[in-house]
């Protein structure tokens, strides 16, 4: 692995990589119906695993890759015999997995740029281009060859294009495993040609487990808090067990929960703190506590008809535009994020008036 890629973008900081995950939690049909596939001999190309982000899919993915590989024939007894996708972590297929050395194992992701800190927000073009490559060669002992794609939102236009060509035709004995938080904004075509496998939230007592087997877990009162506002999603929890994070959550919410009265020096204040270019993970949080407020906002009154939620769904859909192009395009997020409140603050308005 090139030294830059030190800095590992698929991997939920403060956790294990999910090459590295032993274990999956919550995703027993999803093993279920992969395995009956696999040894029925109707086994799809490729596979989109989606659902939110957070929740085990890039997990599930390596652990499918290293089972095919561990076990290439799906007619064997090993394989006909499973039932679960477990592989001893010391066999040597795992350990060279693990070791990122694998010569039929490719993972398409985001990666630093050589001389460049600024964390893209695409995969490059090029890579997908070597995924191309890599399935051009033979796999090794007539096995299988096998992309992980994480993810596929983070795919440009060009991007997905190229990847497309090579899953509409695809060479035999190829297996790709592609990771979508968003999949209804993948291309139809791409979508058309996989197997869909959708993923739920884990559960509350399933979060829980895998903070409490973290390297360095949480104290047991932070995971049972974070666990419980969790909805579901490892990334999520990961925020309220950080003491720094946690305290903007909480920031955030009660400004929220004071709309339509806006205090604009406050806002200004938080806008300072979140400009720095190095505090991307903070603006982030900020962010997914506004939408998760407004979500659970939309859902709380749902039965009161569109014209109720239409305001604050408004303001969201413009947020999520104009976050996006706040940071491909390097801008200041200050008077992103003074605008932002200010819509937040009509739209609660504009609600209430209905």
């Amino acid at each position: 692995m090139a030294s830059d890629d030190l800095i590992e973008l698929d991997r939920i900081a403060g956790t294990r990589h999910p090459r590295d995950a032993v274990s999956l939690y919550g995703h027993d049909k999803e093993e279920a119906a992969f395995l009956d596939a696999y040894r029925t001999g109707r086994m799809p190309h490729a596979w989109l695993l989606a659902g939110p982000e957070g929740i085990g899919k890039a997990s599930f993915a390596w652990r499918a890759a290293r089972f095919v590989l561990t076990h290439p024939d799906p007619t064997s007894d090993s394989v006909q015999s499973a039932r679960s996708l477990d592989v001893d972590p010391l066999a040597t297929v795992s350990r060279t997995i693990t070791a990122q050395a694998h010569p039929d194992l490719f993972v398409l992701r985001r990666e630093m740029e050589p001389g460049k800190k600024t964390i893209p927000r695409d995969t490059r073009v090029e890579l997908v281009r070597k995924a191309l490559s890599f399935f051009s060669a033979t796999a090794g002992k007539g096995g299988w060859k096998i992309a992980i794609v994480d993810t596929l939102d983070d795919l440009n236009r060009s991007g997905a294009n190229a990847l497309l060509k090579l899953i509409e035709e695809p060479p035999a004995r190829s297996l790709f495993l592609m990771v979508s938080h968003m999949p209804g904004r993948l291309l139809p075509t791409i979508r058309s040609r996989c197997r869909l496998l959708p993923f739920r939230p884990l559960s509350q007592s399933d979060v829980a487990r895998i903070l409490s087997e973290l390297p360095e877990p949480p104290e047991a009162s932070l995971i049972e808090a974070a666990a419980a506002r969790s909805e579901g999603s490892l990334t999520r929890a990961m925020t309220f067990v950080d003491p720094d994070l946690l305290a903007i959550v909480r920031h955030v919410e009660a400004t929220l929960s004071r709309l339509p009265e806006l205090d604009r020096s406050e806002i200004l204040a938080m806008a300072e703190t979140l400009a720095p270019r190095d505090k991307t993970l903070e603006f982030e949080t900020v962010l997914q506590t506004i939408e998760g407020w407004i979500l659970a906002d939309c859902h709380e009154h749902l039965s009161t008809g569109a014209h109720r939620l239409a305001p604050l769904t408004e303001v969201w859909e413009k947020t999520a535009r104009g976050a996006r192009d706040t940071e491909r395009f390097n801008l200041d997020r200050r008077p992103f994020l003074l605008t932002l409140f200010a819509d937040l603050a009509e739209a609660v308005r504009l609600s209430h008036a209905q």
